[in-house]
């Protein structure tokens, strides 16, 4: 029965629970049971919360018995990463310097969670303050990939991805800088949405890169995608950055999610994607032959300031960041050295023990191409090329309805690989990153394997505010293929 319950997806689990054939504790329970015997080899969460969950289940049990209404996702046990604001627990950032932080609110997209009835089971690990391609830059412990433990799941929502592919919950939020939701989708071999920039609130997200970050679901299908998107899109007053819906109104994905897509154009950029290693380049190939035999037109297209993606985002990234950090500095909160001297020693000793390596490497970056007689040179510079970038998107919808092209250049790599040599890890990001400099909608959907068995993620990019017909076009593919059934084997 309980292997039954894990592998449902949430929206059979919702309408299980729902119709009264399932009772959500027993579903909170099976979830806290797979956590006992596989978190200890899988490392998903920093940390879980099972009394609160356990309580929140018998509630919703009780609310469907008398008959009263519940939310859209009511009973279901989802993760948050560890980057979003709660009012329980510790939020950490997975960072030393935060690691007793207990905030006084939730983020706007937890208290979506909270109101659409999903019961919370944990904070998921995470790359510290959201730095990083396969979360070995917890500053609190190793995250692994549950499809093979010797290699990295995937970051920064490494985590998040993790728990969902293991069937320690039945989705997750994440947030996306650079490719930090797709990217260990891919690796994972689950579903990961990064929404329009805007479309969700990032009120209560603790910032990396303010103009980058977006919050987005991962989930094992694309239709759960959708529904968890439902849940949490739309303005919100207290995020400047949220668009207003009479600008771009938030559209039922999941109920338009199955409507066909006549004339569908597919747009792919040859000589971009020819970087992957060719064995990812195959199953994207044979990924994209789906659509080709369902009729959809594939068009060769020319994106000329793509590689230059990788330079410009870094550049921004860590000018954001540097800024964004500041502010933990052993005065307002967080961690504070003991005994210091005087207050430098405040100031520099409490960031040098509370930061990781990374985190340190990215503001000392960010400090530089932000400096006088830097700025013009380095930072003005990448915002002009991130406009060249906007600009051939921009010219490829205009012809086209979506972008298809690898996630990641490669599969998991081994635990260690990349750690040592931060180009080689920042180059992990170089399909993942034009979306968020663009501030689009991608998606990355299971699609096959490589031949040592690890996932490989198709990646659809649309245009802003396109997510209704980005996971309609997702959607397409699932419906014809089976990868997304896939689950790994993991021994303890």
């Amino acid at each position: 029965m309980q292997d039954e319950l894990l592998n449902m997806d949430c929206r059979q689990l919702r309408d299980g629970i729902a119709s009264g054939r399932v009772k959500s504790v027993a579903a909170t329970e099976a979830v806290f049971k797979a956590i006992e015997k596989y978190e200890g080899a899988i490392g998903a969460y920093i940390s879980t919360f099972k009394k609160q969950a356990i309580s929140k289940a018998e509630e919703i049990d009780k609310k469907i018995a008398s008959g009263e209404t519940v939310g859209e996702l009511a009973g279901v046990p989802v993760a948050v990463k560890d980057i979003m604001c709660t009012s329980f627990g510790t939020t950490t950032c997975a960072s030393k310097i935060l690691e007793s932080f207990h905030a006084p609110y939730n983020a706007t997209a937890v208290e979506k969670l909270a109101a659409a009835d999903a019961v919370i089971v944990g904070k998921t690990n995470m790359d510290e303050f959201a730095m990083g391609s396969s979360t070995e830059n917890s500053g609190l412990k190793q995250t692994v990939n549950p499809w093979d433990k010797s290699r990295v799941p995937g970051g920064s929502s490494g985590g998040s991805a993790a728990a969902v592919a293991g069937r320690l919950c039945y989705a997750a939020l994440g947030s996306d800088t650079g490719g930090s939701i797709r990217q260990p989708a891919s690796f994972c071999g689950v579903v990961g949405l990064k929404p329009t920039y805007g479309r969700v609130s990032r009120f209560g997200l603790v910032a990396f890169g303010s103009s980058l970050d977006q919050i987005g679901p991962l989930t094992r299908t694309v239709g759960d995608c959708a529904l968890l998107l439902n849940v949490i899109a739309g303005h919100d007053p207290a995020d400047s950055t949220s668009i207003d819906e009479k600008t771009a109104p938030v559209c039922d994905c999941l109920g338009k999610l199955d409507e066909p897509i006549e004339g569908l154009k597919i747009a792919v950029v040859p000589e971009f994607n020819a970087g992957a290693e060719s064995g990812v380049q195959k199953v994207i190939a044979k990924a994209i032959d789906v659509y080709k035999r369902l009729g959809a037109e594939v068009i060769e297209v020319d994106m000329p300031h793509l590689d230059y993606a990788i330079a410009a985002y870094y550049v921004i990234a860590t000018a954001e960041a540097s800024s964004n950090l500041a502010r933990y500095d052993g005065v307002h909160y967080g961690h504070r050295t003991e005994e210091p001297a005087d207050y430098i020693e405040v100031y520099s000793k409490s960031r040098a023990e509370g930061f990781g390596k990374e985190v340190k490497r990215r503001i000392m970056l960010g400090t530089y191409a932000l400096s006088s007689g830097y700025y013009d040179a380095y930072y003005l510079k990448a915002l002009k090329v991130r406009n060249l970038i906007r600009g051939d998107f921009a010219k490829v919808f205009e012809r086209c309805d979506c972008i298809m092209m690898p996630v990641a250049p490669t599969t998991a790599f081994k635990i260690g690989e990349k750690i040592d040599d931060p180009l080689a890890m920042y180059l992990s990001d170089v399909y993942t990153i034009a979306a968020n400099l663009a501030g689009i909608p991608a998606i990355s959907v299971p699609c096959g394997f490589d031949e040592k068995k690890l996932p490989i993620g198709l990646q659809i990019l649309a245009p802003a505010f396109g997510e209704e017909k980005l996971l309609r076009t997702a959607r397409i593919y699932e419906r014809e293929t089976d990868w997304h059934k896939e689950k790994p084997r993991i021994s303890n």
